[in-house]
């Protein structure tokens, strides 16, 4: 049995990446069967300011950061990790994750997107989706997240 109650939560940021057109850029996990489509997403380094590390993170998994930064969502939001996760997830050290979200608006184009800049590639495929589809595509741990995300950042997909 997992005790829980002696994890923590891993530091994380996450972007909501609006393009020009208002829809929200989705990323396929690479390598994982069945993968859903999420949102960039990625650990926030000692020390290391969130706004610092969204910008980062965009760079290695989507290799741009020809962004600009709309807002941050004024709470840290977190989720647990299913069980089974916490066993092949970051070595069993974390419960889940406690994320700090942020709108940014894309400032270039589709061929700035570049996959397999990082070694170990996030993702395989990417997409424009409306805001509103998120909680659908995300795994059902998420999926609060990404209703959360999609209700308070909605304004920023008007054009």
């Amino acid at each position: 049995m997992l005790d829980r109650s002696s994890l923590s939560y891993r530091l994380n940021v996450g972007a909501v990446l609006f393009g020009p057109d208002g829809r929200v850029w989705v990323g396929r996990r690479a390598g994982v069967a069945d993968a859903a489509w999420q949102l960039p997403q990625g650990g926030v380094d000692d020390g290391e300011d969130p706004r610092v590390a969204v910008l980062r993170e965009l760079e290695e998994e989507i290799g741009t950061a020809k962004v600009e930064i709309l807002a941050e969502h004024p709470e840290w939001l977190q989720y647990e990790l299913p069980d089974a996760f916490i066993r092949k997830s970051w070595r069993g050290r974390f419960r889940g994750q406690r994320q700090k979200w942020f709108a940014l608006r894309f400032l270039g184009t589709d061929a700035d997107f570049v996959l397999d800049a990082d070694a170990h590639p996030e993702f395989d495929a990417w997409k424009w989706v409306d805001i509103a589809e998120l909680p659908e595509l995300a795994v059902s741990f998420k999926r609060e997240i990404y209703e959360i995300l999609a209700r308070d950042f909605a304004t920023y997909a008007k054009v």
